[in-house]
């Protein structure tokens, strides 16, 4: 213990002088006078790039049109000389590979001209497409490994930054990743795909609604990111922590997170610092970084920005995960981004929140002051309920992954079965609907605070429900669901089809109506009904977390999927496959690919794990526990030695019986596979564990090789 602490006391004398290098001025920058100073704007486009140069870009973007070369090259040109102002001398297409992190591969700007001195280039055709080596990347069988050609391209929506290091910068352009035969490789292509396909369906559906201006219905996400902060010297001391992101093994300290003191508390000062200079370099970056506050774990986190569209915002999302995770180490700190990196206490998730709105900014899912008055809200949340009821199992598989088989369902996340909380006031409006009764308008009800110096506050619609795994909160659904490690890409590219196909098929049904007679609002009225008798199943107020929900969830028919493996069949289910298609977001073969990398995925990670647990228990566990045996037998304590040896010997036991079955199986792969790992290698992982946990509690403080839980949460 006393060298542990002192090693702790070494970090923080080390922040400390790092902090007051810092300066005071550096900490209290406005944020106004630094935001999106890295970062090539539109706004820093408009400015820097001739007009008719600058008209014809924004006509592409807006029209979707190819990018003219000569277009491309005087684009390039500014963006190379703005990014040289900034101190680059490279640039890179970053990208965002199946591995679900990003990827680059640095160019020089400069290029020798053969009498000893070197000139600065960088041209359209640079720009708008690179082709690095495509063969590492995990392509689910897409690509063969001797097969290496692979492109990127130029996202001109997404807008190119500056990234610094001590040492230089580099301009990152923003690219999507495809193979020479066209398949998607990475998360943003089927992202911007099925944004385009809804907004060719939203505008549809508006145009019912008498709206002929729109003429672009954009998908918007502004996700929350939870994670803990550890201290660094902790970390390297655990080789579980810095090899597969988790503690393998732990004992449950004395306290936790039952006094509910860390939540919202006060924020540590090393932690708060290096929280400000993240926003700071984020607000560089063009993040909206907005909210930061103490999560419900000791040592557990929050960053939320306001939201965005969501290609932007997916990108701006792996930028928080990268910056967050940097800026950390400044402050002889690390940055967990796994999903359940400690036992015994709450996990990590990335809420989700996603909403539509037009191109002059009118949001499709805000009530307005009555919803019982707002035909349109009341369609196009419909088609998001009968969306999430018809596409539950592969909703539930887009945010599958091993990390997230720890968290989801636990007492402290969203069940594993999906289901939709609304709120009072509006499940009671589709329930009049449904019934053809009069809708009581609540519009002019407010929640009294019992006290004239208060101000009346508007009443809700409904509380919130923080166990549902997608929950509406006033102009927009919560997805709680997704996974603090995980991009935002295939998440938001199933809510994005699933909800297009949707609208499509209430469009065509109002349409019939009308032909059958009914005027534009009945029509709209009846399909919403039909809508709601038939998918209500989906909607829950209730307690997810209670036993008893998942016998109810089970009498409606709704999926109940705990286990990656048990979810991932839902990615290549013809219905899937069928959608996928019909909106041209993703194939056959691209779901399939996908499908295949997140199986091989689970299984080679708990294969790492299995691998990690076992050299662990085996050299360093093992060890101490012996070493304390000898101790104790040395002083003659027979009572505590034989009860010592029991655990060793059910550890080493347990151990061999892990190692067992954690071997090569080239007879087995994918879903086999993963199926394997998760009934006979995890089960074993955790009986190794429980033994472990129980010597944690019993060998003399000084011999355990480890980080303790109670040092790890709480020492900051």
């Amino acid at each position: 213990m006393a060298t542990k602490t002192r090693q702790h006391n070494l970090a923080a004398a080390r922040w400390s002088a790092n902090g007051s290098a810092l300066g005071a001025s550096d900490l209290t920058d406005p944020a106004t006078g630094i935001f999106g100073e890295s970062v090539f704007s539109p706004a820093v486009q408009k400015a820097r790039l001739p007009r008719d140069v600058h008209r014809r870009l924004q006509d592409t973007l807006e029209h979707g049109q190819p990018l003219d070369p000569s277009l491309a090259d005087a684009v390039a040109k500014e963006m190379r000389e703005w990014a040289m102002e900034k101190g680059a001398t490279h640039y890179t297409h970053w990208f965002q590979p199946l591995t679900g992190l990003t990827a680059e591969k640095h160019d020089s700007f400069f290029a020798p001209v053969g009498d000893g001195t070197a000139i600065a280039e960088f041209s359209g055709k640079e720009l708008i497409q690179g082709e690095p080596d495509a063969s590492s990347f995990p392509t689910g069988g897409v690509r063969a490994t001797f097969e290496a050609r692979g492109y990127t391209a130029w996202d001109p929506t997404s807008p190119a930054f500056i990234l610094d290091n001590p040492n230089g910068a580099v301009l990152c352009i923003p690219t999507a990743f495809v193979s020479w035969t066209g398949e998607a490789l990475d998360h943003k292509i089927p992202l911007l795909r099925s944004m385009d396909s809804l907004s060719r369906v939203a505008v549809r559906a508006l145009r019912m609604f008498g709206d002929e201006q729109t003429m672009r219905v954009l998908t918007t996400v502004g996700p929350e990111q939870e994670y803990f902060l550890i201290d660094e010297h902790f970390y390297y001391e655990r080789p579980d922590l810095y090899t597969t992101g988790r503690t393998l093994f732990g004992a449950k300290p004395p306290k936790g997170q039952e006094l509910d003191e860390h939540y919202f508390g006060s924020i540590p000062e090393r932690v708060l610092a290096c929280m400000l200079d993240t926003e700071r370099e984020l607000q560089r970056l063009g993040v909206p970084v907005k909210t930061r506050h103490n999560e419900v774990a000791p040592s557990q986190y929050e960053i939320a920005p306001l939201f965005e569209n969501s290609n932007v915002s997916s990108d701006h999302q792996q930028l928080t995960m990268l910056v967050l995770q940097n800026i950390a180490r400044r402050y002889g700190l690390v940055c967990l981004m796994h999903e359940k990196p400690f036992a015994g206490v709450n996990g990590s998730g990335k809420h989700n929140n996603w909403s539509m709105s037009t191109d002059d900014g009118q949001n499709l899912l805000e009530p307005g002051d009555s919803p019982t008055r707002n035909l349109r809200f009341l369609f196009f949340c419909a088609a998001v309920i009968a969306a999430v009821d018809r596409h539950q199992e592969l909703l539930r598989a887009s945010v599958a992954s091993v990390g997230q088989d720890h968290r989801l369902g636990a007492n402290e996340a969203p069940p594993a079965i999906i289901s939709i909380f609304l709120g009072g006031e509006l499940e009671r409006v589709f329930k009049a609907i449904e019934s053809g009764e009069p809708i009581e308008d609540s519009s002019g009800n407010f929640l009294g605070l019992g006290t004239p110096v208060l101000p009346p506050l508007p009443l809700h619609g409904g509380d919130r429900n923080r166990t549902s795994p997608l929950a509406f909160t006033g102009n927009k659904f919560e997805f709680r669901a997704l996974g603090s490690s995980m991009s935002l890409g295939f998440t938001n590219a199933v809510l994005n089809t699933i909800t297009a196909e949707q609208l499509d098929k209430m469009v065509d049904t109002v349409e019939a109506l009308r032909e059958e007679g009914l005027d534009r609002d009945e029509a709209v009225l009846e399909v919403v009904r039909r809508a709601w008798r038939k998918h209500s199943r989906i909607v829950f107020d209730g307690d997810g977390y209670a036993t008893t929900w998942h016998d109810e969830a089970a009498r409606r028919g709704l999926a109940n999927l705990p286990t990656t493996p048990d979810a991932l069949p839902w990615i290549v289910e013809t219905s899937t496959v069928q959608m996928f298609e019909r909106y041209k977001v993703l194939s056959e073969r691209e779901l399939e690919a996908r499908f295949d990398v997140v199986a091989e995925q689970y299984a080679t990670k708990l294969n790492i794990e299995a691998e990690v647990a076992a050299s662990i228990a085996r050299t360093m566990i093992l060890p101490a526990a012996i070493r304390y045996l000898g101790e104790i037998e040395a002083a003659g304590v027979g009572a505590l030695a034989s009860g010592l040896r029991l655990e060793i010997d059910e550890l080493i036991a347990r151990l061999g019986d892990l190692e067992r079955v954690n071997v090569k199986h080239p007879a087995i792969e994918g879903l086999v596979l993963a199926k394997h790992m998760r009934d006979e290698v995890l089960p074993r992982m955790n009986a190794t564990r429980e033994v472990a946990d129980r010597l944690e509690r019993l060998v003399a403080d000084d011999l355990w090789p480890l980080p303790k839980y109670s040092e790890m949460l709480f020492i900051k």
